[in-house]
């Protein structure tokens, strides 16, 4: 059985289309099936692009249909705990929609999909339904695929707490969801639902040596930043920081903090999406491989077609426009 890992959709169902159609899936009795081969979706399937709904509806179709597997992405963990009340603040929803701060921007971020679902609650709540039963990370015979960042030690704390299957319960979304009111609390060596859920989904996050900040690609000026984890070698604030090359050239050459660092890769491939890749693709390590070039933004939907090799080749992906 081969695989074709599809990176982030973000409502992009006409490129999903093109993507299965190009790589030889068929729609079979309601379905896009391969005869020989199963997609592994690396999650972000809502916000941004133009067809939100399409792109739900395919994704289950392929999930339900056993023609595809598919992993929890940050879009759909936001989703969740925008449509879930915060059993604490009668009134308020674990990601906030009302504060000065972050609703007008949360919202922002989420507008594309609630365009399509908000005024029909009964399928907005059948979609969230679904995104609690995707797995936070899939770890396969021969390969393993997560949305953002394979963290072993996280994943080995974390996984006591989750439902067979490495899936998120109704109950720890709050946990999961609910950022510590200081950041710095992120940044020490204590496990927490929080850290580790965060790093999985959303990539591993630190804080930037006074005085420096950048712009991220939303136009927000930020002082935190992910590190590329996939690298080994990446070990100091300029070699890991993942910005453009000034910026980072910029940076000191100092060490970045120990819980910062995965250590626990082995010759096992990791696929991941999440970090807005752009140009030809191509791989972050001879066994590490990010296949979003973002679609939602523009850019091409890429797949990397995997047939059991243990050393990667950035020959095997595929692309459309």
């Amino acid at each position: 059985m081969g695989y074709d890992i599809i990176g982030d959709i973000h409502g992009q169902a006409g490129k999903l289309e093109a993507l299965l159609g190009v790589m030889g899936y068929r729609r079979v009795d309601g379905a896009w099936r391969h005869t020989e081969r199963k997609v592994i979706f690396v999650g972000d399937f809502v916000d941004r692009g133009p067809e939100q709904v399409s792109t739900f509806r395919i994704v289950r179709g392929m999930v339900d249909a056993g023609s595809a597997l598919a992993v929890m992405g940050n879009h759909e963990l936001n989703a969740m705990a925008w449509h879930t009340p915060d059993p604490d603040h009668p009134g308020e929803y674990l990601r906030s929609r009302n504060s000065p701060r972050w609703g007008e921007k949360n919202r922002e971020q989420h507008a594309a999909f609630l365009a399509e679902v908000e005024r029909e609650p009964a399928l907005h709540a059948e979609i969230i339904e679904w995104f609690l039963h995707l797995p936070l990370w899939l770890d396969l015979p021969e390969l393993r695929v997560v949305h953002a960042c394979w963290h072993g030690p996280n994943m080995k704390w974390l996984g006591p707490h989750l439902r067979e299957g490495r899936f998120l319960t109704r109950e720890l979304l709050p946990a999961a969801t609910r950022e510590p009111a200081d950041l710095h609390e992120m940044d020490n060596g204590t496990p927490s639902v929080f850290k580790a859920v965060e790093a999985i989904t959303k990539g591993i996050e630190i804080p930037l040596p006074p005085p420096h900040t950048f712009v991220d690609k939303d136009g927000n000026r930020r002082d935190r930043v992910r590190t590329r984890w996939w690298d080994p070698t990446a070990v100091t604030y300029r070699s890991a920081a993942l910005l453009p090359p000034a910026l980072r050239e910029a940076l000191p050459d100092t060490p970045i903090p120990d819980y910062a660092r995965v250590t626990t890769l082995d010759s096992k491939p990791v696929f991941f999406g999440h970090y807005w890749m752009t140009g030809t693709p191509a791989l972050q390590s001879p066994s590490c491989a990010c296949v979003d070039y973002s679609a939602g933004k523009g850019g091409p939907l890429v797949a990397y077609r995997f047939d059991g090799e243990s050393t990667l080749s950035a020959g095997k992906f595929v692309s459309v426009p």
